[in-house]
């Protein structure tokens, strides 16, 4: 059976069950569904229902959000995680949306994209369940049931990197084997790639720079063969960070 056979049954199937999906984030209005999505990232729905009552009885809109600073917003996003980077993204893509949007939120997924905190998934859900176009989400359990059903095969670079949440910085260098993938073939896979990625000469550098860039409750990931983790244990276990 081919892919495309595959994928029509997935979504005939899914359709007979599940004609009208509702949608789990609490918002009144497209601004305060893509404020919700970006919040979403790497936190349950249920935590970001809980905290967008506060932010929004403040800001449910982009220019009452401007008015606010991003540490006022960080104190109320906190417990979302990645606190510091999404209270920026929300207080800077709110400054946008009101000098070039006239306040509003594009019903477009590339215009959705070049906003700061937002990404490829942040943007699809936004236009699927907010503008209600087509668009297909793809997240981390997307990708493991598109493996398990045989659509992907979950080796191509960039299906890898959008594996990773859009507010993630990828880190990528080659291990100190012979048949490692060349950085500079990394390099080239990923040209067109709108995602945040730093690359080093090696294993260890990456890891000691993702490191010093890190806040308390972040979380750094090191993926990759047993190659790569063996270097980051041995560099661990001889040298102090």
């Amino acid at each position: 059976m081919r892919k495309a056979e595959r994928a029509q049954i997935v979504l005939d199937t899914l359709e007979a069950h599940y004609p009208r999906t509702p949608v789990p984030l609490d918002h009144k209005d497209h601004f305060t569904l893509l404020v919700a999505v970006l919040l979403s990232a790497q936190c349950t729905d249920e935590r970001v229902n809980k905290v967008t009552p506060k932010l929004f009885a403040l800001a449910d809109n982009p220019k009452d959000m401007c008015k606010l600073s991003p540490d006022t917003i960080y104190k109320i996003i906190r417990p979302c995680g990645l606190g510091p980077k999404k209270s920026k993204a929300i207080y800077d893509l709110s400054h946008i949306l009101c000098s070039s949007f006239y306040g509003q939120v594009p019903a477009d997924i590339k215009a959705l994209e070049k906003l700061p905190g937002v990404g490829h998934k942040t943007a699809s859900v936004v236009i699927s369940q907010g503008f209600g176009q087509p668009a297909f989400p793809v997240d981390t359990h997307i990708h493991r049931l598109a493996q398990r059903w045989g659509l992907t095969k979950g080796k191509n670079v960039n299906e890898l990197i959008s594996l990773f949440p859009e507010e993630a910085t990828i880190y990528l260098s080659t291990p100190k084997i012979q048949r490692g993938y060349p950085l500079e073939s990394l390099k080239a896979d990923l040209t067109d790639s709108k995602r945040k990625i730093n690359y080093f000469d090696t294993v260890v550098e990456s890891f000691q720079y993702a490191n010093s860039k890190v806040f308390k409750n972040d979380l750094v990931l090191v993926c990759g063969s047993t190659f790569v983790i063996a270097e980051i244990l041995f560099f661990l276990k001889h040298e102090k960070l």
